[in-house]
């Protein structure tokens, strides 16, 4: 007969515990227990060790070698919206999961219901969208707002993972949209939607169910406070795709950044413009970030980063401003405030500037977030630009890293930034020396440093 059992999970990692505790001993967070009821089977199977006797009646699975296993050509289906496509590797796979979060009312709904309407008046569906926050009136609504209400769109409004997946078996869909993954539960579980074990089940049946039927599946999951997905880490690993929205709500600009992707290129960037007739994918962003970047302005240059298979010009600006305080404040919006304080070490240390009578603010302009150290080199231009209050060459771009001797380290796909920045205009670089390149770029001149002291020399002779 079935038991009823208690222990807690928790909601950060999916660790379990018999009681409960102040923090999660895997995963070191405080006060992410949270207690879970199931139906045991019975203690029978408590405790028992397996054996060789015990598991002689099981059958065993069938083993094959990588040569083979028989290869089929990868059809991916095209959404028909650019960017979507572009941040997925080329569209959605057959089979494929992705898990897609960000914030409140900043466009996933918008968004896959752009999608699914644009695959069903391409016919190229069938497509399912699964709500289970919203009802069919409201969903429609907001299809009259995009320009698809007249678009034989199929809806369910159902939260019970098994009546899904009945309906998804009949239905047969190319195409299903589940929004959200938190709002499911399953009957075999008696915790409430949203927990860590109804959040894991759910999405393992969906995957299973995707991966034998070749049912394409998007999952929108909530985000935490901090930005990240809620719920267990274990539904990133389970799934095969994972993206996140950025970007400020109030802003019209929205970004898609993939961070897990087995079918394509991670960190892959996406850039939609936020309009009354829905989202729209960006074709060059490198123009839209650039639209607003001033000449002769201190504290002002061009990055070229790379996001994805992509290179992107981005506005780095910094502020350098005397201390009012007894601490000078360190402030990075769109890049790392730790590899900022480095920087402003590497520059006392190395080129002799101090910045303990400075606070130093940092933006990269449009709401981009840049992780890359290609970075340092356009990071610490603009705080000397800014200090020194000398604005830099409007047709200038640099990129590089800054070691801790103060030396200046290539970047990869050097080649790639120079040219997206040569047909962007662009006329002079600052780049490290190994990525000097080997033919002339037409129309750029390129000029290669080794040390963070031949930068302030460039920026002190103007």
């Amino acid at each position: 007969m079935a038991k009823a059992t208690t222990h807690f999970q928790c909601r950060q990692c999916g660790a379990e515990y018999p009681r409960w505790q102040g923090q999660c001993l895997q995963c070191g967070e405080w006060n992410t227990l949270e207690e879970v009821r199931t139906l045991s089977r019975g203690a029978s199977g408590r405790g028992h060790v397996a054996t060789p006797q015990s598991l002689a009646g099981n059958v065993s699975a069938a083993i094959v070698t990588v040569d083979a296993v028989h290869r089929q050509p990868l059809k991916r289906i095209t959404t028909g919206l650019s960017e979507w496509d572009r941040v997925l590797g080329g569209g959605l796979v057959p089979g494929g999961v992705v898990l897609l979060g960000g914030d409140p009312g900043i466009g996933k709904s918008t968004l896959l219901l752009q999608c699914l309407g644009a695959l069903e008046a391409a016919k190229n569906g069938p497509t399912l969208y699964v709500t289970g926050e919203e009802s069919p009136e409201q969903v429609a609504l907001r299809a009259d707002r995009l320009g698809l209400g007249q678009i034989a769109l199929p809806l369910l409004a159902e939260i019970e993972i098994e009546r899904i997946l009945a309906t998804l078996e009949r239905q047969k869909p190319r195409v299903a949209v589940i929004d959200s993954i938190q709002t499911l539960y399953t009957q075999s579980l008696t915790s409430a939607p949203g927990s860590v074990s109804q959040v894991r089940e759910c999405a393992a049946m969906l995957t299973r169910f995707a991966k034998t039927t070749g049912t394409a599946i998007v999952l929108v999951g909530h985000v935490t406070k901090e930005g990240s997905l809620a719920g267990p880490r274990v539904l990133e690993h389970i799934v095969d795709t994972v993206l996140y929205f950025e970007g400020d709500p109030h802003a019209n600009f929205r970004l898609i950044r993939a961070f897990k992707n087995r079918f394509g290129a991670a960190n892959e960037l996406g850039v939609f413009a936020m309009t009354d007739r829905g989202l729209k994918g960006v074709a060059n962003p490198s123009a839209i970030f650039l639209s607003e970047h001033r000449p002769d302005v201190p504290g002002s240059v061009i990055l070229p980063t790379v996001e994805g298979t992509r290179p992107l010009l981005v506005e780095i600006q910094a502020l350098v401003d005397p201390v009012t305080t007894p601490n000078p404040r360190r402030l990075a919006v769109g890049l790392e405030s730790n590899r900022l304080a480095m920087l402003l070490a590497i520059l006392h240390r190395h080129a002799g500037v101090a910045t303990t009578q400075w606070d130093v603010f940092l933006n990269a302009v449009g709401g981009v977030r840049i992780v890359e150290p290609a970075a340092d080199l356009a990071v610490v231009a603009a705080i000397l630009s800014s200090m020194r209050n000398k604005p830099l060459p409007i047709s200038l771009v640099t990129f590089g890293e800054i070691g801790l001797a103060g030396e200046i380290r290539p970047a990869p796909r050097g080649q790639e930034r120079l040219r997206e920045a040569a047909k962007l205009g662009f006329h002079l670089a600052w780049v490290p020396r190994a990525n000097r390149p080997k033919q002339p770029i037409p129309g750029m001149d390129v000029i290669p440093i080794e040390h963070i002291g031949e930068l302030t020399e460039l920026i002190q002779n103007g």
